[in-house]
């Protein structure tokens, strides 16, 4: 069986990728959400929880992880944060392996991935599609999300690859800063290119 061509979906936030994801999943795309995997191995009855607890005591419960408290320990804490991802990536990486078994007869998928250059994800990809949109439209985006301020929007884009630097890496850019029917049709003619890269068979 051939193997899918494999798009690697990221963009900085506010910038619309989860969007950009339902598109491509409208447009018959397998997409493997890397978030959605995180929330699941740590949700109630997640296969991560041991692992989690006894790495930082108190955080998990029936519900599962205490995301308030677990980010109370590793936000602004470099080696808490390298101790988490060493527990939650290889799990996520074994999920998105799966997936592509799963989805071998595909043309084309998708890993949405949202710190895909920040942790270096874009090994084994075929492509990378990075979501953008301009500086001001993003803020906006991001500043009307309950409980944001500008400090942490400050923050968080401090720990974010820049977004000129992303398009400059990218293979493809999609615009969300256009009508919602321009950037279908970007990502629908971005699905048809792909499929015939690689088509069935």
């Amino acid at each position: 069986m051939r193997r899918p061509f494999v798009l690697g979906l990221t963009g900085s936030i506010g910038m619309g990728k989860s969007a950009v994801a339902e598109m491509m999943r409208e447009a018959g795309v397998p997409v493997f959400d890397a978030d959605a995997q995180v929330h699941r191995l740590q949700g109630p009855g997640g296969a991560l929880l041991p692992a989690i607890e006894a790495a930082f005591p108190g955080t998990t419960g029936p519900a599962g992880v205490d995301r308030g408290k677990l980010g109370a320990l590793v936000f602004g804490d470099k080696a808490a944060l390298t101790r988490l991802e060493r527990i939650v990536h290889p799990a996520v990486a074994a999920a998105r392996e799966s997936f592509l078994i799963e989805h071998g007869g595909q043309p084309l998928v998708v890993f949405d991935i949202p710190l895909l250059f920040e942790k270096g994800h874009a090994a084994g990809l075929d492509a990378v599609a990075v979501v953008s949109a301009p500086a001001a439209v993003q803020r906006a985006r991001v500043l009307a999300r309950p409980g944001m301020t500008p400090e942490k929007f400050a923050q968080i884009l401090a720990l974010q690859v820049p977004d000129a630097e992303k398009r400059a890496r990218a293979d493809h850019v999609i615009d969300t800063g256009v009508t919602i029917a321009q950037t279908r049709a970007m990502v629908n003619d971005l699905v048809s290119l792909l499929r015939e890269k690689n088509p069935r068979g």
